[in-house]
């Protein structure tokens, strides 16, 4: 019994490795090969920033080779429109924020896929709400005192964005509409210089992701009034957010999510959804997003996929309601 105990013991052992091994090694995606991850934005983003850290977490954990190829353009939709038309064999997979997916497509009267037909939706690993921010210099300190601006000047404070229809704009409409009152849209090109005027007091607020002006917010440039979240952002946590100070209905979050393109193998879609969501959860890469104000999300691809048909409604709806052109 001993003796048998002891070769069994070897055998057990003997296969740990084995199982230790990489999908590649074993035959399966991606098998050593090159894997092209295309953001639809320029480099040095936060949607940049995410896939670069998954691609590096990918190739440890699965082998082959994870490359970003940053294709910007028309929004977003150039690149995205790119994987749409890529074979469906996991070797070219698209990682973007919310605007590709639910709310240029609104915006624009064509793009070149169709987002709930054109994707297989894998995970969206991150999110972060925006934050109502405003220059230091500025004596609005709570929502209250936004509000009472609002109402007293309507029309006439202006809330920066970084373009037309990116979740910043997005934001300040949903406030606007469930806070009844209304403010000045100034688009930006870019968040940089709409947090560059920020700083120079030239507008007066902007709803700006987390990550983007959290150094300024900690440097004591910019004041955080409200966050958009349904919770409080664990990177500031004495900000209340909008629902804590009144205004109901205006929870929202910027995130990104990956895809690929439609008709993935299902097995492939296993292995990369798995792997992805252990790449969220490895203690550096999560320390590494939360000290960004970014918010560990790692969804599968079922809920992925529901929660971009819950997005794609909401912001059509508010789009449509608030004539937002992409103009």
């Amino acid at each position: 019994m001993k003796r048998r105990s002891l070769i069994q013991s070897a055998l057990a052992g003997a296969t740990l490795p084995v199982l230790a091994l990489p999908a590649w090694a074993q035959g399966a995606w991606p098998a050593g090969k090159t894997v092209t991850i295309v953001v639809p934005f320029p480099p040095g983003g936060s949607t940049d920033m995410v896939a670069r850290a998954l691609a590096l977490q990918l190739q440890t954990k699965l082998g082959g080779t994870f490359v970003v190829d940053n294709r910007p353009g028309a929004t977003g939709t150039i690149g995205t429109g790119q994987v749409k038309r890529a074979a469906p064999d996991g070797y070219t997979l698209l990682v973007s924020s919310l605007g590709a997916f639910v709310v240029t497509p609104h915006l624009l009267k064509s793009v070149p896929y169709d987002a709930t037909k054109d994707f297989d939706y894998i995970s969206v690993p991150v999110q972060a709400p925006n934050v109502l921010v405003a220059n230091v210099a500025r004596p609005e300190r709570t929502v209250d005192d936004v509000l009472a601006l609002l109402r007293k000047t309507p029309g006439k404070v202006s809330f920066a964005s970084s373009g037309n229809g990116s979740s910043d704009h997005l934001s300040a409409e949903l406030f606007w509409q469930q806070s009844k009152t209304e403010g000045v849209h100034v688009p930006y090109k870019g968040g940089s210089p709409a947090v560059n005027d920020l700083l120079g007091n030239q507008v007066d607020f902007s709803f700006q992701n987390v990550n983007a002006v959290l150094p300024h917010i900690r440097g004591g440039k910019l004041r955080a009034i409200a966050v958009t979240g349904d919770k409080r952002s664990p990177v500031l946590p004495d900000v209340p957010t909008l629902a804590e100070a009144g205004v109901k209905g205006a929870e929202v979050y910027s995130w990104q999510g990956m895809a690929a393109p439609k008709g993935l193998p299902a097995a492939t879609k296993k292995i990369l959804s798995d792997a992805v969501i252990a790449a969220m959860q490895d203690a550096d890469m999560k320390k590494r997003m939360l000290d960004q104000g970014l918010e560990i999300v790692a969804s599968t691809p079922e809920e992925f996929t529901a929660f971009q048909l819950r997005e794609w409604a909401r912001w059509k709806t508010l789009i449509e309601t608030r004539r937002i052109t992409a103009d």
